[in-house]
């Protein structure tokens, strides 16, 4: 599975940083958060939306089962990531009352499995080799009654369940190629969750 991180620190001057311990050799850092994402892959906005008690919100797949995830979604054409982020997380969870408190301050990509690809260049239209995702944290200032997991009537729903789990269960309950991108994107986030 190919993991990427693209960083920039300041204005157009790039460094490199070295990735956590749990990545591979092949993270690497070339473009900052406002650039386009690698040709390839789809432009999409996860979301890791937390409670006062800072647990994450995070809810099953109605079709892929036993498969846990935050919400995410596409990034329409002309949107900016953050108005994607508070749209997906309304159209998927039906979650008005958020804040966004932080940010991963690059794209994280993954390659799609290939029996995924497939499925979604049916679905889609379109073969993506994988996702380039702009993460975003949100601390909800409703309540638990405001989740809806028919969202907010826009889109089909995409959940079953949800629950507010630890960092540690958000990684353990996600598909195996999503795993690698949650570590990463709550690394960036965890002086968030303490």
């Amino acid at each position: 599975m190919a993991l990427n991180r693209y960083v920039v620190f300041s204005h157009s001057l790039f460094h490199y940083r070295r990735p956590p311990p749990f990545f591979s050799s092949a993270l690497r850092s070339t473009s900052s958060s406002m650039e386009a994402p690698p040709a390839g892959y789809r432009k999409n906005v996860g979301i890791c939306l937390i409670n006062p008690s800072k647990k994450i919100f995070a809810a099953s797949r109605l079709d892929i089962p036993d498969a846990w995830q935050m919400p995410q979604g596409g990034v329409d054409e002309g949107e900016d990531p953050r108005s994607a982020a508070i749209r997906e997380l309304r159209e998927e969870t039906g979650v008005k009352s958020a804040d966004i408190i932080a940010e991963v301050p690059y794209w994280v990509t993954y390659d799609f499995p290939p029996q995924v690809r497939e499925k979604l260049r049916q679905q889609w239209g379109s073969d993506w080799k994988g996702q380039a995702q702009k993460w975003f944290l949100l601390k909800l200032t409703g309540s638990d009654e405001e989740i809806n997991l028919l969202g907010d009537g826009t889109e089909k729903a995409e959940f079953g369940e949800w629950s507010w789990m630890s960092p540690e269960e958000v990684v353990e309950r996600a598909v195996d190629f999503k795993k690698p991108v949650y570590k990463d994107v709550l690394t960036v986030f965890k002086p968030h969750l303490d």
